[in-house]
């Protein structure tokens, strides 16, 4: 399999692409790239670019580009809203995110979160939490980068009033459906897969009962993860992977 690397789009736009910095030592140094070995660039916005390593001087990589490929966007646009857990488990959520297709993550600082960044410090963490994006989209080869945004409280996304085709709430409440019921009862109303949707998770502990209420009279649809009480960490696999399984059945119906 050849090596990936990614480069933000205004660094694509020659014949020659250059890896700097963290790429080109990661390059040389550990993967020990030699000149005319072929490897795959990703810009994170629709185009992979197959190259041929050249030169390595001064802290670059040159590539020469072969081949360039325009890869569309996921059908349907998914937005992670995930109560941000104590340590490093984002990490972890951000990178198993963007394996399954995640367009954008938002950690919430909802009322039972126990880390709590604003200001620099959050700016902060969320550049270092987009390089954890990055580092998925080069393992799973993946050519949309999504967007990692800096954390926000509940009541400041909630005021931004954004719509989604179809809103999911994971929810240990009474009266939460299978998330399928809600897709069959979209594609019956419009005949297509939704464009665009969103998923809540919540902290250890679950949102609070206001919160639960603030999140379903925005519109979003309480949804079951079975039985058992999961980990926000798992509970946020558990939904994404839901979402992919559905939307790719759309996919496979419409083929």
């Amino acid at each position: 399999m050849m090596h990936r690397f990614y480069l933000p789009p205004e660094q694509c736009r020659g014949e020659t692409l250059f890896l700097s910095e963290s790429e080109a030592r990661h390059a040389v140094q550990v993967l020990r790239l030699r000149r005319g070995e072929r490897v795959i660039v990703l810009n994170g916005a629709g185009l992979e670019f197959l190259c041929e390593t050249g030169e390595s001087e001064r802290g670059e990589v040159s590539l020469a580009i072969l081949e360039k490929q325009a890869l569309p966007p996921p059908p349907c646009q998914i937005t992670l809203l995930q109560a941000l857990p104590k340590g490093q488990i984002i990490e972890s959520i951000i990178r198993q995110a963007t394996e399954l297709g995640a367009a954008r993550i938002v950690p919430l600082l909802a009322e039972r979160v126990v880390t709590h960044l604003r200001g620099r410090e959050a700016a902060h963490k969320a550049e270092k939490w987009q390089r954890a994006a990055i580092e998925a989209i080069k393992q799973c080869g993946l050519a949309w980068l999504p967007k990692v945004q800096a954390p926000l409280t509940l009541q400041e996304w909630l005021a931004r009033r954004e719509q989604f085709e179809l809103s999911f709430l994971a929810s240990l409440q009474p009266g939460s459906r299978h998330p399928r019921q809600y897709f069959e009862a979209f594609g019956a109303r419009h005949g297509r897969p939704p464009r665009t949707a969103c998923v809540w998770v919540g902290p250890e502990g679950d949102f609070t009962a206001a919160e639960t209420e603030a999140i379903k009279a925005a519109g979003s649809l309480p949804i079951t993860l079975g039985p058992r009480v999961l980990r926000t960490e798992t509970a946020a696999t558990y939904c994404l992977s839901v979402l992919n399984y559905e939307l790719q059945a759309w996919e496979v119906e419409i083929n």
